[in-house]
């Protein structure tokens, strides 16, 4: 585990001031993993999914954003899973609810392709998603 960094301060305060989400009461815990627990975590034991598929996630009932072991955060592509997290544990903490899981991601993916292009880059050229897969993403399907 490590300790939240005074980076995670600025970076709420700058998705406060972009995004309108009230600053959270404290800062989530920041746990790194391998790859295979991060699934497992996602979709459970057993399932099938490239290692590379999940590189964060957040947990609302521990307020803990969990990062691949392989996280260091030294490129805007990395900070940008960080602030995708980011975004979720605002939105625990001032209690929004969404239709679906899906629903909850717009916003965040919103937010993470904001950070990437103050630094020239998007989502597609930092992760090859492309607005087709966005869109199926942050729907709710039910």
């Amino acid at each position: 585990m490590r300790d939240a960094p005074p980076l995670l301060d600025t970076l709420a305060l700058w998705l406060g001031a972009n995004f309108d989400l009230p600053l959270a009461v404290h800062n989530p815990r920041l746990v790194t993993l391998p790859g295979p627990e991060l699934i497992a975590m996602r979709y459970g034991d057993g399932a099938r999914i490239a290692p590379d598929r999940v590189v964060a996630l957040y947990d609302e009932a521990t307020a803990t954003i969990y990062l691949s072991d392989g996280w260091t955060g030294r490129s805007p592509a990395e900070l940008s899973i960080l602030i995708h997290e980011m975004v979720h544990h605002m939105q625990a903490m001032a209690g929004h609810r969404f239709a679906c899981p899906a629903a909850r991601e717009r916003l965040a993916y919103d937010a993470q392709d904001a950070w990437l292009a103050l630094f020239g880059e998007d989502l597609q050229s930092a992760f090859d998603l492309d607005p087709a897969m966005l869109l199926v993403g942050t729907v709710c399907t039910h």
